[in-house]
């Protein structure tokens, strides 16, 4: 189900039960390390609500990321659905660059591999093979970087509160986003905190693999 009214009104009476304040590490304009305080659940609400994803984008795209919008909005009441919002999102992260570059990274690999062993006068091995059709969440954020032009510039939160994302994405800085939902994913789901702009960053990855449907829907209105 999509962030629908009835689960914004039962959603805001149930916080009503939990008056605030709440406040939580969330980069501001200018600062990445800035703390920011939420008097009521209206206000909270808006500020998740405010992470939606452009028109333009796959339905079955922005379906997956409101439900991880609606875990943050109910993180109102318990702060560790924080943490089950974050596994979400990344869910859907990885389905969109599933969508966006598998095909073209598998593509670019088998051409690659191809090239090789034609110049070499030989078939592809094995391990040539496996190399083409393995490719890891790791590999497609690595690939919007290195294939797809991505740049610290072209991503709001960056432009927004400065800092850098490129190392999170190819895997220069430790932990890696990669390396962050394995540990979601894999390690300790329910014990990793709250991760300050993870959905907004999240949310600009998914716009820009998908910026091309969107600037389309943009154009078309």
């Amino acid at each position: 189900m999509a962030l629908t009214d009835d689960f914004l009104d039962a959603a805001t009476l149930a916080a009503n039960r939990l008056p605030g304040p709440r406040v939580i590490p969330w980069p501001v304009r200018g600062n990445l390390g800035a703390f920011q305080s939420f008097d009521t659940f209206g206000d909270w609400r808006t500020f998740w609500l405010g992470f939606a994803l452009s028109p333009g984008i796959p339905t079955y795209v922005v379906g997956g990321f409101e439900r991880a919008q609606k875990l943050f909005l109910l993180a109102w009441l318990d702060l560790d659905l924080a943490s089950a919002g974050e596994l979400v999102a990344f869910t859907v992260l990885e389905y969109a660059l599933k969508d966006r570059y598998l095909g073209k990274e598998r593509e670019r690999r088998w051409t690659a591999s191809s090239e090789k062993a034609k110049k070499e006068g030989r078939p592809l091995t094995r391990r040539e093979k496996e190399w083409t059709e393995r490719i890891s969440f790791a590999d497609l954020l690595r690939y919007m970087v290195e294939h797809d032009g991505l740049t610290d510039e072209k991503v709001g939160l960056v432009r927004r509160s400065g800092g850098t994302v490129k190392d999170l994405l190819t895997g220069d800085r430790d932990p890696s986003l990669a390396n962050m939902r394995n540990s979601r994913a894999h390690g300790s789901p329910f014990e990793t905190g709250f991760t300050a702009g993870l959905l907004e960053l999240i949310r600009d990855l998914i716009g820009y693999a998908y910026r091309d449907m969107a600037r389309q829907t943009a154009v078309a209105e």
